[in-house]
């Protein structure tokens, strides 16, 4: 199993600026992606950022320019930073990580319990 640990979350005014960390535990030899996913009230939940373990990097629309993904693959670690923030950005960020073979038969998503980011105007 894989575990996500988040921290980051919070209240931040717009344009303001925040960082989002998630610390991956278990198997991590056989996690392939990690990243952010969101999702506002009313909403479906949208890519933020997704990065793989070989470096290919997905950004959502709506947040390019904006939002930078790193890892630190040693730590198992992925951190989105999050600027010119506004409240369309407000959502329950989610951690987000596959894993697959050799550990499971097919891929297996795990998610963090989710941070809050509001964002007031």
């Amino acid at each position: 199993q894989v575990q996500l640990v988040e921290s980051g979350g919070g209240l931040v005014q717009a344009g303001g600026s925040l960082r989002l960390s998630c610390a991956a535990s278990g198997d991590e030899p056989c996690i392939s992606a990690m990243g952010w996913y969101r999702q506002a009230p009313g909403k479906e939940r949208e890519l933020v950022a997704t990065i793989t373990s070989d470096g290919y990097i997905q950004y959502g629309d709506s947040v390019k320019g904006r939002f930078t993904i790193s890892r630190d693959n040693a730590e198992n670690t992925v951190y989105t930073q999050m600027t010119s923030l506004t409240p369309e950005d407000t959502a329950v960020y989610y951690c987000h990580a596959a894993a697959e073979k050799p550990c499971y038969d097919g891929v297996v998503d795990f998610w963090g319990q989710g941070t809050q980011v509001t964002v007031s105007s």
